[in-house]
């Protein structure tokens, strides 16, 4: 069964339009002394996105000699297309589109760093509901998102479901049905909807990732062409040590940053600073790693080729290149 892509891409298909592009709030003119590299985001600014923040905030970007244009991301916003347009040199990436891109229409796309080494992607429900496992879901009403109904039946049948079992409606992304009872489960990223819920009913909420019920991918992945591995090596290197930087920063000092964005970055994204807390916290297990964010070693490359071949897509490991990390 081919995987149909997740929230991020709910509004659009791969190469239908080209991403939008802008300046993030704290855009800044060319520095004489660095060079211009433009990184498309893959969704709205949030916590998911504080190192990268924090990078160009500390300076840490323009001390590797690059000035780093941040354009923000949406769910009209293409990422992929931002790199095959040349409106991006790096850009944040599922793995699944990247995947579809390459094996499909043979896009020049190489990932060389995955932010989450385990994705967010999660199914979410309240502690009353007795679900602590995707067999517990029989009998039960999920509400999942339509174009992520072929991952999730997908993850089903890997943990013996029968999805006819499962009463499965559609999800728009927002929490009162999960909330008031009318549904026991919902398909979502774990990083905010368990607070949101708890917030708005009172009543504690749990997760089960996909990562751990057999899907095990990774999310965000840091993704260029093969013109720009190739031609900027050196950029790319200084790119992810920068970023890396940022977001051991953030490992430290989050909660610093967290305060000091609310009317920066993060203003209008319709987060509370509780939100944002919990997003954070929510968040940095699932990147941590031995050797450092953005690692992607090949139990990680294996681990994800073997998802993309339960969910239909088929690659190999040309689409890897983590010999950069080994420069950082």
């Amino acid at each position: 069964m081919k995987f149909v892509q997740s929230r991020r891409d709910f509004a659009k298909t791969l190469f239908a339009g080209a991403a939008l592009v802008g300046l993030g709030p704290l855009g800044r003119a060319q520095a004489a002394e660095t060079t211009p590299l433009n990184f498309q985001s893959i969704w709205i600014n949030d916590p998911e996105f504080m190192g990268y923040f924090i990078a160009i905030d500390e300076g840490y970007y323009k001390a590797e000699g690059l000035d780093v244009n941040y354009i923000p991301g949406g769910p009209d916003v293409i990422p992929p297309a931002s790199l095959l347009t040349g409106k991006a040199d790096v850009a944040l990436t599922s793995l699944m589109e990247t995947a579809s891109a390459v094996a499909e229409k043979g896009a020049p796309f190489k990932i060389i760093g995955c932010q989450f080494q385990k994705s967010p992607d999660s199914v979410i429900s309240l502690e009353a509901s007795g679900i602590k496992s995707i067999k517990d879901l029989v009998g039960k009403t999920v509400a999942c998102p339509p174009l992520s109904l072929g991952t999730f039946n997908v993850l089903l049948g890997l943990n013996g479901v029968d999805p006819s079992t499962v009463k499965i409606v559609p999800y728009a992304f927002d929490p009162t049905p999960l909330a008031t009872g009318q549904v026991d489960a919902v398909v979502d990223f774990m990083t905010s909807l368990p607070y949101i819920v708890e917030q708005t009913s009172g009543k504690k909420a749990n997760y089960i990732l996909f990562y751990d019920s057999g899907l095990p991918f990774g999310k965000d992945f840091v993704t260029v062409t093969d013109d720009t591995l190739k031609n900027r090596r050196k950029d790319l290197v200084g790119f992810l040590r920068a970023s890396r930087k940022g977001w051991d920063e953030d490992f430290k000092n989050g909660a610093t940053y967290l305060k000091k964005y609310e009317d920066t970055w993060f203003k209008g994204n319709g987060y509370t600073p509780g939100a944002s807390e919990f997003h954070s916290k929510a968040q940095n297990p699932l990147m941590q790693h031995p050797n450092g964010v953005f690692a992607l070693d090949d139990a990680a490359i294996e681990h994800n080729i073997a998802t993309l071949e339960k969910v239909g897509i088929k690659v190999t490991k040309d689409m890897f290149d983590n010999s950069l990390l080994a420069e950082i």
